[in-house]
Order: C-alpha cells, then structure tokens, then sequence
C-alpha cells in the first residue's frame, strides 16, 4: 500500500449502554495500529432494521485514517466487536457493538469476507446521515452522491443524540 487510506467506520449498538458503547469505540479506534481518528459523526437514535422487539439502535460514523489493509482493518473491528462482547445470534439481531467498514478510500472491494463499499449504504439513514455529517458533498465510489441517496432511503425515525 502507499500511505495511508481514508476509512468510514459505521458503529451501532443498542444494548448495554449504546452510547458508552459507541463512545469507547471511538476511542478505541484512534488507538488501532497505523491508524488516526480524523473525524465523528453525532450519533443518532433508529429504529431497528430487523426484528422489532429490540430496544432502538444508536448509530454514527467515524472518520480514519490507516495504513492497515482492507482486511487488516476488518480483522480489527471484528476484535473490537467481540472485546465489547458482540454476538451473533439473530440476523439484524440486538448487539452490543457493530463496526462496519462502509468505505475504504476510492476502493470496490469484493471478497468471501468483505465487500466495499458496504452494501447496505444506499438504504441506512443512519449511515448515510452520520456520512453527510463529515462530509457534506460526499461521493461513493460507484459516483452516487450520498446526499442523494439520502433523499430517497428509508426512514428509520433518526433522532439525532447529544454527543455530552
């Protein structure tokens, strides 16, 4: 790789305290290995995208810079993930911490473990909400604005949070 790589980070949780959740994931994400925290978005309350009988998601986006490969990186967030205790039990279930790897610089990735851009995008306010916090004038690699898949998403009754 040559330099570093401009990485978005979706983060959502809804059980155990969801924002000391996504809070100590921020965190932990300016201290990975060869990585740098650029940017948060506000966090913003959801209804969940899967089973209902769940209590609401918070979401929100981080903005880093690293030197870790593509899957270098999944490999991190899956450890963060698991360190907050996540389980997979239920698709779309309740969780204590998801990372996502939405985009990875410019980079269309397709792989068993990871596809790039994240493909859910397109139809999750609250990622392209939390995106368009950072970056207003945003552009996927696929050269779709995401202001303007964000006018014709779903709503899942965003809320936005205080970040104190």
């Amino acid at each position: 790789m040559s330099g570093p790589v401009k990485a978005w980070i979706g983060l959502g949780s809804n059980l155990e305290d969801p924002l000391a959740q996504l809070a100590l994931a921020i965190t932990q994400l300016a201290s990975l290995p060869r990585t740098r925290l650029l940017a948060q978005s506000w966090f913003y309350q959801s209804s969940p995208m899967g089973p209902q009988d769940q209590p609401d998601f918070v979401n929100g986006v981080a903005l880093i810079s690293t030197e870790l490969p593509a899957e270098a990186l999944l490999d991190q967030l899956q450890t963060l993930e698991q360190d907050h205790g996540r389980e997979r039990i239920i698709h779309w279930g309740p969780r204590t911490l998801d990372l996502d790897l939405l985009l990875y610089g410019d980079q269309q990735i397709t792989s068993d473990r990871l596809t790039v851009p994240h493909p859910g995008i397109a139809v999750r306010d609250f990622v392209l909400r939390p995106l368009l916090d950072i970056e207003p004038d945003l552009v996927l690699p696929n050269g779709l604005s995401a202001s303007g898949l964000l006018a014709t998403c779903p709503d899942n009754n965003l809320k936005r949070l205080s970040l104190g």
